[in-house]
């Protein structure tokens, strides 16, 4: 080979080579790559979107869809001084199986003396502990695909100047399940859209001087009546809370027989009543095999001083379904005995 033809030899194979170690380089720097990335787990994957987070979760294989979204926690109880904030953070679930947009909006709530609705929404309208200034998040509108779950931070600041005593309200998260049919087909009227809310409860206690007054005002089994046949027995507790702050009250119900001793044991946990209202709480004594009479006395704590109201019911249970075997039975003994002791008489006397 002459000189020239062995130079363009020699740069073409370190060319080569270079390439090559390129090629190598690239692919062992990706391989390394991969190796040190853990690999990610649909439950842990998270976004950053405008001031909230969202994550995947957990799909069981098989599993039948719910239909619903679930919103987290359902109440708040923060106790919040003068001049500070404290934030808690909402956490919404798409389960309906497609896509949805979900809204954020505030409403005062209050308290009544009806106790079928111990909590009553307020809308656009401004409630005596009103809740809607003092409360915000980072946007009002998101969207979740299904199997999307959003973390949605909540502040609630307290001003400086504010009046000691209770804030209540509710986060309501809003989705439209059914748009309306605004193009009905020729004969058929058009349908309205189907809304669904599911909201978080906001007790916010803000301390100073405050007014916490409640009592148990009433208790009674349900239906409120002397006489059942059988159990279990229902029992119905009315709580009137007179200041101007929630309360908590729990406690127990205590049953006894004829005889004083203690047969039945029911814990209440704590159950709220808010300011200015009547709040009714309905629990079950599950016990089917009764007969006598019976006492049953609450105990409950207002939540407050350690405060204990005290109220008795008594009622009875007549099995009629065991009573009246029984009592047919008696008395057809009572009527063979009477029989055949007549008859032996007759006998008798005939001989």
């Amino acid at each position: 080979y002459n000189f020239p033809d062995m130079m363009h030899i020699v740069s073409f194979r370190r060319t080569t080579t270079a390439i090559v170690c390129a090629v190598v380089v690239l692919l062992g720097g990706y391989s390394y790559t991969l190796a040190q990335k853990p690999v990610e787990e649909v439950t842990e994957t998270e976004f950053v979107v405008s001031g909230y987070t969202t994550e995947k979760l957990e799909e069981a294989p098989g599993a039948v869809l719910p239909g619903d979204f679930v919103v987290g926690p359902g109440k708040a109880e923060l106790v919040i001084n003068p001049g500070e904030s404290r934030t808690i953070e909402l956490m919404v679930s798409n389960r309906t199986g497609e896509a949805r947009t979900f809204n954020l909006v505030v409403e005062d709530a209050v308290g009544s003396y009806n106790p079928l609705t111990p909590v009553t929404l307020l809308g656009a309208d401004r409630g005596p502990y009103t809740l809607k200034d003092y409360i915000s998040y980072p946007i009002p509108t998101f969207e979740l695909a299904h199997n999307e779950r959003a973390r949605i931070p909540v502040t609630v600041s307290i001003p400086a100047d504010a009046e000691s005593g209770g804030k209540y309200g509710s986060i309501l998260v809003t989705t439209v399940s059914k748009k309306a049919d605004l193009n009905p087909d020729a004969g058929a009227s058009a349908s309205s859209a189907v809304i669904s809310r599911v909201g978080t409860l906001f007790f916010v206690t803000i301390p100073g001087d405050i007014e916490t007054e409640g009592e148990l005002s009433s208790f009674a089994t349900v239906p409120n009546q002397q006489f059942f046949t059988d159990g279990p027995i229902n029992f119905q507790l009315l709580f009137e809370n007179k200041g101007n702050i929630h309360l908590n009250p729990y406690g127990e119900i205590r049953i006894q027989n004829f005889a004083g001793e203690e047969v039945g044991f029911v814990e209440l946990d704590p159950w709220f009543a808010l300011p200015k209202s009547l709040r009714s709480r309905e629990v079950s004594w599950n016990r089917e095999l009764l007969i006598g009479r019976y006492t049953a006395t609450a105990y409950i704590n207002r939540g407050y001083d350690d405060e204990i109201d005290t109220l008795s019911v008594t009622f009875w249970v007549l099995p009629w379904k065991i009573i009246a075997p029984v009592f047919i039975g008696l008395f057809l003994v009572f009527f063979l005995l009477r029989f055949f002791a007549r008859n032996f008489e007759f006998k008798r006397r005939g001989n």
